[in-house]
């Protein structure tokens, strides 16, 4: 995915939280995007006290800032596809969707984080709320784990999440078997229009911050450089699943994903 024509390089717009640790969030986001020869634009959702052992706090940002910035850049730099992950509030959800749908033919990816990698909730009831009313039909991909699947269409199965969160009007649904106790991570994109496919990957030993933040994002700058859903979600889930293998410590506790891999001095053509 690389490109002789600077000029050419697509632009992603990722609005998400700021994790001061690199591992997860707009850090995360912008790596992927950098990883694939294109270029990332960032509006901050929320600054968080964070590592990577856990989160202690959360400060919400100024919807109306984060209204602004978004509508600053997109009219600056014409962005190609738009990744949503931390919201953190229910007006940066209300403002995000207006901007969306003034936007039509921006592709929309939700990684929807509704719990750090160590488990500890970031959404509330009326912030959930906020989310099935006025963003999931607006995207064009959610990829939620299992878990938030459940929580953010109330069915158990992959199946039946699936279906419960595509009759919201959401396009397609990829659900990731992160968390479930296998010896390997299975992952089911859903369409709208019927489609169903599976791509079973090793489970990797260790813990990881920032996995989902890296695979979405990972999506959305292949949807920028013009790749159709189902090779995209395919592509990036490779690259993810090699950012992870080659993971490194950066702090005590869950392993960072190595997402500039290609460009580490050991991988460099001599």
């Amino acid at each position: 995915m690389e490109t002789t024509d600077q000029q050419e390089r697509p632009v992603v717009l990722c609005v998400g939280g700021h994790d001061p640790s690199g591992g997860a969030g707009i850090l995360a986001d912008a790596e992927s995007v950098l990883a694939a020869s294109a270029f990332p634009v960032t509006v901050v959702t929320a600054l968080t006290d964070q590592d990577s052992c856990g989160l202690r706090d959360m400060r919400p940002q100024p919807y109306q800032q984060l209204d602004a910035q978004c509508r600053r850049i997109i009219a600056d730099s014409a962005p190609r596809a738009l990744k949503l992950g931390l919201l953190a509030s229910s007006g940066i959800v209300r403002a995000l969707s207006r901007i969306i749908d003034e936007h039509p033919e921006l592709p929309v990816v939700l990684d929807p984080v509704l719990a750090t990698g160590a488990g500890q909730h970031l959404v509330d009831a009326a912030l959930l709320n906020q989310l099935r009313k006025h963003l999931l039909h607006r995207c064009s991909l959610l990829t939620p784990n299992l878990p938030e699947a459940r929580t953010l269409s109330t069915g158990q199965s992959a199946d039946d999440c699936a279906t419960r969160l595509l009759s919201t009007g959401v396009r397609w649904v990829l659900i990731t078997g992160t968390h479930d106790d296998t010896e390997q991570v299975t992952n089911r994109l859903y369409s709208a229009d019927g489609d169903h496919r599976a791509w079973d990957w090793p489970r990797l030993p260790g813990d990881y911050h920032g996995s989902g933040c890296t695979l979405a994002s990972a999506i959305a700058v292949r949807l920028a450089w013009g790749m159709e859903m189902e090779d995209a979600v395919a592509s990036a889930q490779s690259y993810t699943w090699e950012s992870l293998k080659q993971a490194f410590r950066t702090g005590r506790c869950q392993l960072t994903p190595n997402r500039l891999h290609h460009f580490t001095p050991h991988n460099r053509s001599q």
